[in-house]
């Protein structure tokens, strides 16, 4: 292998360009490597290359926009240069691929002389050698050097094994960018994931909403006549009426036309809020209350006898006339019970209908329960 030409012997191309210079300064952002604590992979690297160069330093050298920075170093006491006191920044323009950067004599180049560069013992610089780092795409990156305080020339075995040194920490620079990358695209498909199920409990959360809108009247929260028709339609629901005996209600707010004729419309909301809550605190979790019509009111008891079933319509009548209302409140209630196997509830529907006609009939702010 023939002795590596010294580079100052090299003509100085021309200086990058901004554009040139943004586009490696963002390819060495890629890797991560500025500022980052030390590793062993690359103090490992400056160990080898000082051992196999007998040198007293070396260092793998990044240059960044205006400093050079040593990612790991041995000899070497900065841990960062300005630029223009930097063998490295003037050289990496010249150098190619393959290719030493070789300085036999530090202190008879008129270029770096001026600079008085020495190593961590305070010897003056008199001899550097780097294996140029590049990027896949041409960017140069650094080097990894080695330095002594003597003018000397590398032995062809030393040369080869710098360079190869070289192409290692290249490969180690690719591994890590690719390893940055990675884990950037685990974390974005993580925030997708999170974002998928945000919005999957999102639209369900929404789905829920328009079902219990659609199910629930707005204005008392019981269900609506929609609700009702769902129940007529479930077989679960046909079945378990049709398994025990059950009292179905009807409820009807007394003379509601004069409550909205005298005090309004707003006041008459807040009346069938009344009874709708005074239905919904005296029942249980799996009897139905359903705001029937404008101001009548159904409610199914599954598995209660009718004797039980007039305890509870008599709790929601009590509770109507105790409202806290500028007005008093009545409601009229009208029962009927099914007997499994006997009753549809149609049949049921148009007794408690009957009784409740009974009720109002009656002088109204009463219980009728229909006794056939």
């Amino acid at each position: 292998m023939s002795r590596p030409r010294p580079l100052h012997m090299v003509p100085d191309p021309p200086p990058p360009t901004p554009a040139d210079e943004t586009a490696r300064l963002l390819a060495l952002d890629a890797y991560g490597l500025l500022d980052s604590v030390a590793e062993s992979a690359y103090d490992d690297i400056v160990r080898l290359a000082a051992t196999l160069c007998d040198t007293p330093g070396a260092a793998l050298a990044l240059l960044d926009r205006e400093r050079v920075w040593f990612k790991a170093r041995v000899g070497v006491a900065p841990s960062e240069l300005p630029r223009s006191h930097s063998i490295c920044s003037e050289l990496i323009w010249q150098s190619q691929p393959g290719r030493l950067l070789t300085i036999d004599d530090v202190g008879g180049d008129p270029r770096f002389a001026p600079l008085g560069l020495s190593l961590e013992d305070g010897r003056a610089l008199r001899f550097y050698a780097g294996a140029p780092l590049w990027t896949p795409d041409g960017h140069p990156l650094g080097t990894v050097c080695v330095l002594d305080a003597v003018p000397r020339r590398l032995r062809p075995a030393q040369a080869e094994g710098l360079a190869a040194l070289g192409r290692q920490t290249q490969h180690l620079f690719e591994l890590r960018r690719y390893a940055l990358e990675q884990r950037c695209l685990l974390s974005e498909r993580e925030a997708f994931a999170l974002q998928m199920e945000s919005a999957q409990a999102d639209l369900l959360r929404r789905n829920e909403q328009l079902q219990h809108s659609a199910s629930h009247d707005a204005l008392t929260g019981l269900l609506n006549r929609s609700a009702l028709a769902q129940l007529q339609g479930s077989p679960d629901t046909v079945h378990r009426l049709g398994r025990a005996a059950y009292t179905l209600m009807l409820i009807d707010v007394d003379h509601f036309k004069q409550v909205n004729d005298r005090h309004g419309h707003l006041l008459g909301d807040r009346a069938l809020r009344a009874v709708a809550d005074a239905v919904a605190a005296s029942i249980r979790d799996d009897d139905v209350a359903i705001r029937y019509g404008g101001e009548e009111f159904l409610v199914v008891l599954p598995g209660t006898r009718l004797a039980d079933a007039a305890e509870v319509g008599e709790r929601i009548r009590r509770r109507v006339a105790r409202s806290s209302l500028p007005f008093a409140l009545t409601v009229s209630i009208g029962m009927a019970a099914g007997e499994p196997g006997r009753d549809g509830p149609e049949q049921v529907f148009d007794r408690a209908d009957q009784a409740l006609y009974r009720a109002k009939a009656g002088g109204r702010d009463r219980l009728v329960a229909d006794e056939g």
